[in-house]
């Protein structure tokens, strides 16, 4: 929001400045000019028949008072309002401000001057009214009139509206008083039907929104802009909707703070996205507390590159770390996104370090040496068709190496560790979904370990001759006093993202199609990065160890309505310019995706939008147990990989025949 402040700060203050002065030279010049005319009317129009004194007792006062009007002016603020959108508020201002000024010049020279004639006053008053007002909607009226009878608008594209309320009016104006905008309005649409067959600034209403599609066809029109800022996600989902059906271009104000500075018009309107199809109000976070928690912290983001890996840097970089390393495997994404950190936050005391989670060693290493207080653990493989070709991959990358980095986090005196997980975590039927359960089961027993000062009896997992053992002198003491609290937050699927369907049906639509859509009844939860991060941040606050965050993410969203949707924003009609073709579910894919088993239930937070699934059991000392095996199981890369994660993830109902690497 102080970006957009401070941009409606920036403008031109010079050119307001000027017509402010211009505008006080014009009311000095009309109160001189409307007393002398009434002196003049008094006297029937005849400079000769006025009486010395009363010319005296003109030149006397008129300058004082009209100096005197100029500062009642300003505290009417008639030198600041954009004038070539006045409206009713500013003639009621004018009049105002003349009636006072005219008023207290009359009562004045009543007490403090000799008399004028009656007719002085009140002639003057009105003159001098009709001066102040008709300077400043001359301009309004000029523009108008060239709109309506000068210039030629055929070129211009036809606009319906959507909501004849202020936004709609102000947009109305600023097209019909505008000669850049290039659009011309034709018709507005309002579900009120007290508002249906009137006209705003001469256009009319013309129905509902069950009318948009019939009125789109009769008008001709070109682009529709969406002007109800104060409307709910909800609702503007199901209207943009139906917007979609009519092959018009959408457009809509990006929030309520234009509309509050009064910044509407077509210059402000942004392409309307997919994501505003979704239908769900944005998570309303305050952030206070977690920019509280991470300030002067040393902060580890695993995975540091990726979609949300990259987004959490960013936030987490902007509220004043004490140090933030980021750790990814891949050195592209890291190279790129510690570029943009270092030439935003030069101060920042930032470390891009290459390694993988599975490499023990190494975690022990970045652990030791930095002493991480915060962990957010973004890194994992989250392709489920590749994932289903590669299960021993999904394992070792995902559980053990989740598994090591906690094990790490808990002995080198981390605070907080907040795993990444997903809703396809849920009843899962690939290895993705399952190896992310085994992750949440992972810090689960971490918890329930720790808080029953047990920390010694959780077994460390090694690969590399235990080289990195924790408990090296064999006392037992980097197991006391541990206090590490480990959560994890789930959600739905991220738009934008690494793998997401956004950027696939985009590529696919810029090639010409076909958009390929696995199942014309699969549906998804969705949300957005900042979301995302948010949520995982959060977690990191509300945290008491154990819990499992689940954000409610509305309603799920079909895959195949997304991309007719995605097609329709990018001006083609689907099925008719761009194909869809449906290409069958893939291995492990599911219709549907679930954010809570059906026995976890459902803990409120402080946030509505934020819940805690509730625990459920398992025999954490046999579950642990289990690991060992499950990594040597992954690590020679067996054929019954799957079959043995469905012997510890009870939920997991694999398809069967998966492929194995």
């Amino acid at each position: 929001m102080s970006k957009y402040l401070e941009k409606f700060k920036k403008i031109p203050s010079e050119k307001w400045a000027k017509i402010a002065v211009l505008l006080m030279l014009w009311d000095i010049f009309a109160i001189h000019s409307s007393y002398f005319l009434a002196l003049w009317f008094r006297f029937d129009c005849s400079f000769q028949a006025i009486s010395p004194k009363y010319l005296f007792q003109y030149f006397h006062s008129i300058t004082i008072y009209s100096l005197a009007a100029v500062l009642v002016f300003w505290i009417f603020r008639l030198y600041s309002s954009v004038w070539r959108y006045a409206g009713v508020d500013e003639l009621i201002r004018c009049i105002l401000a003349s009636a006072v000024t005219s008023v207290g010049y009359a009562m004045c020279r009543l007490f403090y001057f000799h008399t004028m004639p009656r007719s002085y006053h009140v002639f003057g008053a009105i003159i001098q009214m009709a001066m102040i007002i008709g300077i400043r909607f001359l301009y309004r009226f000029a523009l108008s009139f060239r709109y309506k009878y000068l210039k030629s608008r055929e070129n211009e594209e036809k606009v319906m509206i959507i909501g004849a309320g202020s936004a709609g009016q102000m947009l109305v104006r600023d097209m019909k008083q505008s000669s850049m905008t290039g659009a011309k309005p034709v018709c507005l649409i309002d579900d009120d039907p007290a508002k249906q067959g009137r006209y705003i600034e001469e256009v009319p209403v013309v129905g509902g929104r069950d009318d948009i599609l019939s009125a789109a066809e009769q008008y001709g029109i070109d682009k529709i802009f969406l002007a109800i800022p104060s409307e709910s996600a909800e609702v503007k989902r199901d209207i943009l909707n139906i917007c979609s059906e009519s092959g018009c271009k959408l457009m809509q104000l990006p929030g309520m703070y234009q509309f509050v500075l009064g910044q509407v018009s077509v210059s402000s309107m942004k392409n309307v996205s997919v994501e505003d199809l979704l239908g769900r109000e944005p998570i309303k976070a305050d952030m206070r507390e977690v920019f509280e928690f991470i300030n002067d912290k040393v902060v580890l983001v695993t995975g540091g590159g990726g979609s949300i890996g990259s987004e959490l840097c960013r936030q987490i970089a902007a509220h004043n770390p004490k140090k933030l390393i980021i750790f990814d495997v891949y050195e592209n994404n890291a190279y790129s996104i510690q570029l943009e950190l270092r030439e935003k936050y030069p101060a920042l005391d930032l470390e891009t370090l290459i390694g993988s989670v599975r490499d023990s060693r190494r975690i022990f290493q970045v652990f030791k040496e930095y002493r991480p207080q915060i962990v957010y653990h973004a890194a994992a493989h989250k392709h489920v068709p590749l994932m289903e070709d590669s299960p021993c991959e999904a394992v070792k990358n995902n559980a053990i190496g989740t598994y090591k980095t906690a094990y790490a986090a808990m002995v080198n005196g981390c605070e907080r560790f907040v795993l990444i997980s997903t809703d396809k975590a849920v009843n899962p039927t690939n290895i993705m979904g399952a190896s992310k359960r085994l992750c949440e089961m992972i810090i689960q027993s971490f918890d329930e370990k720790i808080k029953a000062g047990m920390a010694k009896d959780i077994p460390q997992l090694f690969t590399h001759s235990g080289l990195e053992n924790a408990d090296k002198d064999g006392t037992g003491q980097v197991f006391r006093d541990i206090k590490t609290e480990f959560v994890a937050v789930r959600f739905g699927n991220v738009l934008g993202s690494n793998g997401s369907v956004i950027p696939i049906f985009k590529k696919q639509i810029e090639s010409g199609g076909p958009v390929t859509v696995t199942h014309p009844d699969i549906i998804r939860y969705f949300m957005t990065i900042p979301e995302a991060v948010n949520l995982v941040m959060l977690a990191g606050t509300y945290a008491k160890g154990g819990e499992i965050f689940v954000l409610d993410m509305g309603s799920p969203v079909k895959i195949a309505d997304l991309a007719r949707n995605l097609i329709r924003l990018s001006g083609y009609k689907p099925d008719v310019d761009i194909k869809i073709e449906y290409t069958g579910l893939r291995p492990g894919e599911k219709l549907y995706e679930e954010k809570l088993m059906s026995e976890e239930g459902l803990k409120k937070t402080e946030n509505d939008l934020i819940h805690i699934g509730s625990h459920i059991p398992f025999d954490v000392d046999h579950f642990l147990g289990e690991l060992e095996q499950l990594m040597s199981v992954a690590y020679s890369n067996s054929k019954d990989i799957t079959s043995f994660v469905e012997s510890i993830v009870t939920t997991y109902h694999p398809e069967k025949g998966a492929k194995v690497s």
